[in-house]
């Protein structure tokens, strides 16, 4: 008996230590996967429409000889007269300082805290690549030309200051935050959300300015090049075209690589991401775990440049010839690992709408529609793909995808004729529809109330979103269901639907 405690507490002591040293293992591995694993980059993105021009992407190797981007210390930027006195003077005595360290994350929490500075962490510079300048944004004219939006507290979210070298003030830009933030009528900032900078818009102000010294039709055919199609519209048009294009598409709506300037993507709301099971627009990924989302936001901030669709190459397009992996950077593992922990926490915005007698007629009328077939509750999406009208669904795709034969109609051309092209459309979650817009997958409607008026069926509609460019009317096609209720179950019906 005289033994026992002391052999107790040993034990005891034993199972604490195993424990602790089980839980600083955990927090520092993290079990971060591995961002570019070839087996799992095969299999991430259904095949294109056009199958044969699925893309080839590179190969691990190559991915992680590219230089991972450090992630420097950034500043908010302030509009004309809203910035501190002193403010620039003061970044100017401002040392350089690296934000991410993942030596120094040890819970999920700090994983996750970190993740918002991936989220913020520019690609660019305006030394390098100028979209927006300090002289832009020191410019009142610049903010009323372009549109852009200001936050309550004076900043101008989408972008940052960054000092690499003291001294020397840099606009960082083409963040995640760049274009998935959005200001919100009462001023306030909502990360996540779906972006209200006017991308295309201030691209076309630049390219004008830069006119003759930016190589704007290599640059176009990088990003919007489709290699099926001949010939391809986007060599078609001259450089001030091209501009002209960008500047044709609204806040909200961006022409992403692999899509195009005619049939641009509306801007996701990211809140809410973990519960999808397909990414995009077009569903062309597949999020089966967290490294699914490394992959495509990896893909998304410049990796898919290097992929090989039936020979053309976009990175080569744009130079002639391949670049080493030394001319790139990319995010680390441990980066994407933080971004995707910030975006699975994102919350949405206090919703101001009440759940009153209409919203309870409107959830109703939404039973009574059967609105929940593809909109189920409590995603408000069936989280399955519908074909687009002229894709013929192959046999293999209907047991490896979650696929709904139903056809709603919806304009095909982004779906069928990019290289974002699937043949198939995701169903889109309704919730968070009250601060979202313009809708569509081109973003062509700007209100819900524009989206269930029936005269968008015609040809002679204009679109109170994306019209396109040289276009003057154009039907909205598609999702003609609720185009038939009465004015009285309509307003019930959106009531209904802002309180999700």
């Amino acid at each position: 008996m005289t033994n026992q405690k002391p052999q107790l507490n040993r034990l005891l002591v034993l199972l604490v230590l195993v424990l602790i040293s089980g839980i600083v293992y955990g927090q520092r591995s993290q079990e971060i996967p591995k961002t570019w694993d070839d087996a799992a980059i095969d299999s991430l993105e259904l095949p294109l429409a056009v199958s044969e021009y699925s893309p080839v992407h590179a190969r691990a190797d190559f991915y992680y000889r590219i230089p991972a981007r450090p992630i420097y210390k950034s500043y908010p930027v302030y509009a004309p007269g809203k910035e501190p006195a002193g403010y620039l003077d003061w970044l100017k005595t401002q040392d350089p300082g690296i934000a991410f360290d993942p030596s120094r994350l040890k819970t999920s929490e700090d994983w996750t805290r970190a993740g918002e500075l991936a989220f913020d962490a520019p690609i660019f510079y305006d030394t390098d690549l100028p979209i927006v300048t300090t002289d832009d944004l020191a410019n009142p004219a610049w903010y009323s030309e372009t549109g852009t939006p200001v936050a309550r507290d004076g900043t101008v979210p989408f972008v940052h200051y960054v000092i690499r070298k003291k001294g020397l003030i840099e606009v960082g830009q083409f963040s995640c935050g760049m274009c998935h933030t959005r200001v919100m009528v009462d001023g306030s900032v909502q990360k996540g959300a779906q972006g209200n900078f006017p991308s295309e818009v201030v691209s076309a102000f630049r390219f004008w300015k830069a006119e003759g010294t930016v190589p704007l039709p290599l640059l176009n055919r990088l990003l919007y090049g489709t290699p099926w199609l001949r010939p391809d519209p986007i060599d078609q048009l001259t450089s001030g075209e091209l501009v002209a294009a960008h500047k044709a598409i609204p806040a909200g709506v961006i022409a992403r690589q692999r899509s195009t300037l005619f049939t641009p993507t509306q801007i996701p709301d990211l809140i809410g991401l973990k519960d999808r099971k397909f990414l995009d627009r077009t569903g062309i990924a597949q999020q089966r775990n967290i490294g699914d989302l490394m992959r495509y936001a990896a893909l998304n901030q410049g990796a898919d440049d290097f992929a090989n669709y039936r020979g053309f190459v976009p990175s080569v397009a744009l130079n002639g010839r391949e670049l080493p992996p030394s001319a790139f950077d990319r995010y680390s593992d441990e980066q994407l690992y933080a971004l995707a922990l910030y975006l699975y926490s994102l919350e949405p915005p206090p919703n101001p709408n009440r759940f009153d007698d209409a919203a309870i007629r409107g959830q109703q009328v939404f039973a009574r529609e059967n609105c929940a077939k593809c909109h189920t509750p409590p995603l408000y999406t069936n989280n399955m793909l519908t074909p687009a009208v002229g894709f013929r669904v192959p046999e293999e795709h209907l047991s490896k995808y979650d696929i709904l034969p139903d056809i709603v109609g919806t304009d095909p051309e982004l779906t069928m004729n990019t290289r974002r092209g699937t043949g198939y459309y995701k169903v889109p979650s309704l919730k968070g529809v009250w601060y979202r817009g313009p809708f569509e997958h081109m973003g062509s409607v700007a209100t819900l109330e524009d989206w269930f008026d029936p005269r968008r069926l015609r040809d002679d509609y204009v679109p109170t979103g994306f019209v396109g460019y040289g276009v003057q009317t154009r039907a909205v096609k598609g999702h003609e269901f609720g185009l038939s209720l009465s004015a009285d179950d309509k307003k019930a019906l959106l009531a209904f639907l802002r309180t999700l």
